[in-house]
C-alpha cells in the first residue's frame, strides 16, 4: 500500500511538472511568435485609432516585450477589456500581459489568477477648469458645480477633498461622458473631474464654444497600472518585470556614482531564454520610459502632460527600479 501511494504521489508530480512545461508562457509566445497584451481603453496608454491598431505606452511596452523575447517589436497583439466577460482573457491567462489598475483588479476578482508587476503609469484623479476660471486650486472650487462619471472614483475623492477642507461642493453627475463634456464646455458646470488623461483628452475638444482649458495641479487620487502576469510561469514574470526595469532605468545619467543609461542594469540571464542583446534592442526598438511617455503623453503628443509623478526618482517622480548601486 504504501509503495502505491508513493508511486501514485510521483506521478502526480510528473503529471504536474507536465502540465507546467506544456503551459509555459514563454514556450507558447515563441510558438505562435507574437506577444498577447490587453487592458481596458484609456488615453495615451492604449488607444484603438482603426480596427486592430493600438497605440499608447502600454502598447509601447508590449512592443518592447516582444522585442525581447520574439526578437521584433511588431510580433503583438493587443486586445481590449471593455466588458467583464472581456476579463476571461486574464481569468483563463489567454493573454500574456495584462495592464490592470487595482480597482480593475479587485472588480473582477482577478487577485487570484495574477502577479503583480512593475508599475509602468500612475495615473490620477484631477479637476479641469476654464483657461479663464478664477480658480487656481481645487479648494477655490468649494460651493460651485463640478461634473463627474457616476460609478468612478472620483466622487469618492472629490468628497474626501472637501470635506478634509470643510467645505461643500456642487454635485453634477452623469451616466453619460459626452453629455458631460458637453455641459462642461459650455460651461454649466464650473469644472470637471476625471482620470488626468481623460481630461488631458476633453480639453483637446474645445465644443462650440471653442473652450480653452487647463488642469489644476493638486491630485486627489494617484494609483498605478502596473503589468501583470499571470501565476502559472514565474519565468515569463520575470521577463516582463525586467524589461519594464530596463525601460526605467535607461532614463537614468552616468554619475560618479553609479553607471546609467543601458548599464544602469546589465541583465544576462540565459535562465530567462534571452540574449545578451534584448535590452540593447529593447531600446532601439521602442526608446527608453521617458522617450515612450513623450511619444503618447508628454510634449510629443496632443495630450502634452508633463511628467509629474512619472518621471524618474531622480527628477523627483516615483518611477524607481534595481540599478548598480
Amino acid at each position: 500500500m504504501r509503495f502505491i501511494l508513493v508511486l501514485l504521489t510521483l506521478l502526480g508530480v510528473n503529471c504536474s511538472i507536465s502540465t507546467a512545461q506544456a503551459g509555459s508562457v514563454i514556450k507558447r509566445v515563441k510558438e505562435h511568435n507574437v506577444v498577447r497584451c490587453g487592458s481596458v481603453e484609456r488615453t495615451g496608454l492604449a488607444t484603438q485609432a482603426e480596427p486592430g491598431g493600438w497605440s499608447g505606452l502600454n502598447v509601447d511596452v508590449c512592443r518592447a516585450i516582444a522585442a525581447a523575447v520574439l526578437g521584433s517589436a511588431d510580433r503583438i497583439e493587443y486586445h481590449e477589456y471593455e466588458t467583464p466577460k472581456d476579463f476571461d482573457a486574464v481569468r483563463n491567462q489567454q493573454d500574456d500581459v495584462y495592464f490592470l489598475t487595482g480597482s480593475e483588479i479587485d472588480e473582477q476578482k482577478l487577485a487570484g489568477k495574477l502577479v503583480p508587476g512593475p508599475t509602468i503609469f500612475v495615473e490620477s484623479n484631477a479637476v479641469m477648469v476654464a483657461s479663464t476660471s478664477a480658480a487656481q486650486h481645487v479648494s477655490d472650487l468649494a460651493k460651485e458645480s463640478i461634473c463627474f462619471m457616476i460609478g468612478s472614483s472620483v466622487e469618492r475623492s472629490l468628497t474626501a477633498y472637501f470635506g478634509a477642507l470643510h467645505k461643500n461642493w456642487f454635485r453634477r453627475p452623469f451616466s453619460e461622458d459626452g453629455e458631460m463634456i458637453d455641459t462642461y464646455n459650455v460651461q454649466n458646470c464650473h469644472a470637471i473631474a476625471g482620470e488626468i488623461t481623460t481630461l488631458a483628452n476633453i480639453r483637446l475638444d474645445a465644443g462650440i464654444n471653442r473652450l480653452s482649458s487647463r488642469i489644476l495641479p493638486e491630485s486627489l487620487t494617484t494609483f498605478p497600472v502596473i503589468a501583470a502576469t499571470g501565476t502559472a510561469d514565474a519565468q515569463w514574470s520575470a521577463i516582463v518585470a525586467w524589461t519594464v526595469d530596463t525601460l526605467i532605468n535607461a532614463e537614468r545619467p552616468e554619475t560618479p556614482w553609479y553607471a546609467g543609461g543601458a548599464g544602469a542594469m546589465p541583465i544576462f540571464a540565459p535562465e530567462l531564454g534571452l540574449d545578451q542583446e534584448w535590452q540593447r534592442r529593447v531600446l532601439v526598438s521602442v526608446g527608453n520610459y521617458g522617450d515612450i511617455f513623450d511619444r503618447h503623453l508628454g510634449k510629443g503628443s496632443l495630450l502634452r502632460l508633463d511628467r509629474g509623478l512619472n518621471a524618474n526618482h531622480l527628477q523627483g517622480g516615483l518611477l524607481l527600479s534595481p540599478f548598480l548601486e
